[in-house]
């Protein structure tokens, strides 16, 4: 910019000059700098103009520990070669460098580049827009031309394979016969309608269509077994986060400048990030199962996912999850309080919290007495940064026969739900406060020394 203004200030003086002087000398300057200026300025215009530039996302999904792919294809639509342009992304995907300096794309020629970026953050991210960028020989221009089309990338938050954790029965039993139509296939049959376009033909019951002469099709009920809820605290006054310094995408290339997925997940060392990937993980490892989950979170609003099962309703739960934030202002014993008095007897709630108060335990602890059964994951805040001790709020948890898990910074996700916690392996304490009504898990009177 300091250029094309001085190479304007110079032909002014020289335009001066030559006209109040009337030399030929002058003049020849005069136009000489003018017909500079006008050619560079032309250049410069010209190398942003008769360009087309096209990205080709493979996928507007992607996850946590996975690559998203995109491909670009700058076009040069004249006949005239640009001899330099610059394509400069302004998508605010963390890690994403797209920018390139293409030099000598001739006329009605293309120019293609793949990039691969390693996601390392969920959450919804706007790719693009473009800017392109030229100039003059000289350096006196630099213009640039604004392409403002955009679209959606969604992180979702990574998910772990579950190999290990294997609650016992009586924590996730089966509940009561669900007369509820459903348009999965089950076991059991609840009766027959006429066909409707978009059913399939395994469902077609062929002794009553040959009897009747129209297509029959069969209904199903649900199974009689328990939906899972999720319930994950996003209160902002409990969460904590350690320093954290993303790795840099030129550490995952590999052989020939290949990106290759790293071997080890690494999540940001915060219990907002390791709480979301509980949650996911849970919730794909119920739905493999075919159970219904469900999922509630206070986060930046109140976030409620139906129970339901199948490959759609997991999609659901990872989009929610991908953009909630840790920005929530309800403690977590209220949310269990308000949410926990829809549910019906034999649902069984998870809930994810790094929490320490004793009012969520107390929480779980009423509805249980209604039938709603409980565990628990808690996060470990203390091995995150400055937060409590969180060794007493197990020790209720476990006095009130809450199947508890702990997970600690730097746990693999997978080892620490495999292993429920344990009395034994913390420190002792001299008392230990039960908060039930006397009566064991069985409904019988609870013996106290």
């Amino acid at each position: 910019m300091q250029r094309s203004w001085g190479i304007i200030l110079l032909a002014l003086v020289a335009w001066i000059f030559a006209l109040n002087t009337g030399r030929r000398i002058a003049y020849t300057v005069a136009y000489l700098i003018t017909a500079v200026m006008l050619l560079a300025f032309l250049w410069a215009w010209f190398g942003i103009h008769w360009i087309q530039i096209k990205r080709y996302t493979r996928s507007r999904r992607s996850q946590v520990g996975r690559f998203a792919e995109e491909q670009f294809e700058v076009e040069n639509r004249s006949r005239f070669p640009k001899f330099w342009l610059e394509v400069r992304d302004l998508s605010d995907l963390p890690g994403h460098h797209t920018s390139r300096v293409i030099s000598a794309l001739g006329g009605h020629r293309r120019q293609r580049w793949l990039v691969r970026t390693l996601c390392q953050q969920r959450g919804l991210y706007t790719l693009g827009p473009m800017v392109l960028a030229s100039g003059d020989p000289l350096g006196l221009f630099r213009m640039e031309r604004l392409l403002p089309a955009t679209s959606s990338l969604i992180v979702y938050p990574a998910t772990v394979e579950l190999r290990g954790f294997a609650p016992p029965l009586g924590e996730l039993s089966g509940g009561d016969a669900m007369r509820r139509r459903t348009h999965y296939i089950t076991t059991n049959v609840a009766g027959v309608r006429d066909y409707q376009p978009g059913d399939s033909f395994n469902r077609i019951h062929w002794r009553s269509t040959a009897r009747t002469g129209r297509l029959i099709v069969k209904e199903f009920e649900l199974d009689p077994t328990a939906d899972v809820w999720i319930f994950l605290d996003m209160d902002q006054s409990v969460h904590v986060a350690a320093p954290w310094t993303p790795p840099s995408q030129e550490s995952y290339r590999g052989p020939f400048l290949l990106a290759r997925e790293p071997r080890q997940l690494t999540l940001i060392p915060s219990t907002e990030e390791y709480g979301v990937t509980v949650a996911a993980s849970l919730a794909r490892h119920f739905l493999r199962r075919d159970r219904a989950v469900g999922l509630a979170t206070y986060a930046q609003r109140r976030e409620i996912v139906q129970a339901d099962r199948g490959e759609r309703q997991l999609d659901r739960i990872l989009e929610t999850l991908a953009v909630i934030k840790a920005q929530g202002e309800m403690p977590f014993a209220h949310m269990i309080a308000l949410e926990g008095r829809h549910l019906t007897r034999s649902i069984t709630i998870i809930a994810i919290t790094p929490s320490i108060s004793h009012e969520w335990v107390i929480a779980l602890r009423e509805l249980r007495r209604r039938g709603v059964r409980s565990m628990a994951v808690l996060l470990a805040a203390d091995t995150f940064g400055p937060a409590p001790s969180w060794h007493e709020t197990v020790r209720l948890l476990y006095a009130n026969n809450i199947l508890t898990y702990v997970v600690r910074r730097g746990d693999a996700i997978d080892a620490a739900l495999a292993e429920p916690a344990h009395l034994e392996v913390m420190p002792s304490r001299p008392h230990v406060t039960v908060f039930d009504d006397g009566r064991d898990g069985h409904g019988e009177a609870r013996s106290r020394p």
